[in-house]
């Protein structure tokens, strides 16, 4: 395919068990931008960023090239769901006040992408990108998590899932940077929507596909000895890694 295309096979998956951004987040961006005619929010897979800026816009394009994830998206008056890659989009030149990716600055061309910015950006607008830190469930489960990521599916994460791993510390963003604070997900899972989750992980899929078998499902008991009862929901926080920048 024309992009790189690891989530649309479990993109039913990813809607149910992936969290949802705080709203907080996107009230702070909408406190940088002077009017708030349009946001544009690329790599939108099922929607969840491009929903939380129906409050603080008038207008949302959210766009994904994955048409099964636009499938899956949640529909509201005030967004448009386009089919396109975020390097070639159709929005007008100068026509967002507000850019925003949410976990897929590290799959496109950035290059082609900040060109793209630029002409579809107003001049002082702002460029959000974010993604999310490995979840923190206890201190029983979260070195069990690590084994899961770095040994078991270690080689199965590509090259662009080390950017995220690195906090997007090796991501050009020829912007003008704001410092901003803090930002955390918060999602109350049983164990069973824990593993849902690193289902929905692209290694794991990748790692299915070599192998034709599950390792989350091979792992999962180590995880279930320090969960508990399986039926009660512990509350799990992802921190977000997040870069603000000035048009």
């Amino acid at each position: 395919m024309s992009f790189k295309n690891h989530f649309s096979k479990q993109a039913g998956l990813y809607v149910k068990y992936r969290p949802m951004y705080p709203d907080a987040l996107y009230a702070y961006l909408a406190t940088l931008v002077p009017a708030h005619n349009l946001a544009w929010d690329c790599g939108t897979g099922n929607g969840q960023a491009a929903i939380a800026l129906t409050p603080f816009f008038d207008t949302i394009v959210a766009t994904d090239p994955s048409a099964e994830q636009i499938q899956h998206c949640f529909p509201h008056e005030k967004i448009s769901y386009r089919v396109e890659k975020a390097e070639h989009s159709s929005l007008a030149e100068a026509s967002a006040d507000l850019i925003t990716i949410a976990n897929a600055l590290h799959w496109v061309n950035s290059d082609a992408f900040y060109a793209e910015v630029r002409r579809v950006g107003k001049p002082g607008g702002i460029l959000a990108a974010w993604a999310y830190a490995l979840p923190q469930v206890s201190a029983s489960a979260d070195p069990l998590i690590r084994e899961l990521h770095d040994e078991i599916l270690g080689t199965y994460w590509l090259p662009e899932n080390q950017l995220v791993a690195n906090a997007y510390r090796d991501v050009p963003f020829p912007f003008e940077q704001i410092s901003s604070p803090a930002f955390y997900c918060e999602k109350e899972f049983t164990l069973n929507d824990m593993v849902g989750y690193f289902n929905t992980w692209s290694a794991t899929q990748r790692y299915i596909d070599t192998n034709g078998i599950n390792p989350v499902e091979r792992w999962k008991h180590k995880l279930e000895n320090v969960w508990g009862d399986p039926e009660k929901a512990h509350r799990i926080v992802w921190k977000l890694i997040l870069k603000v920048g000035r048009l």
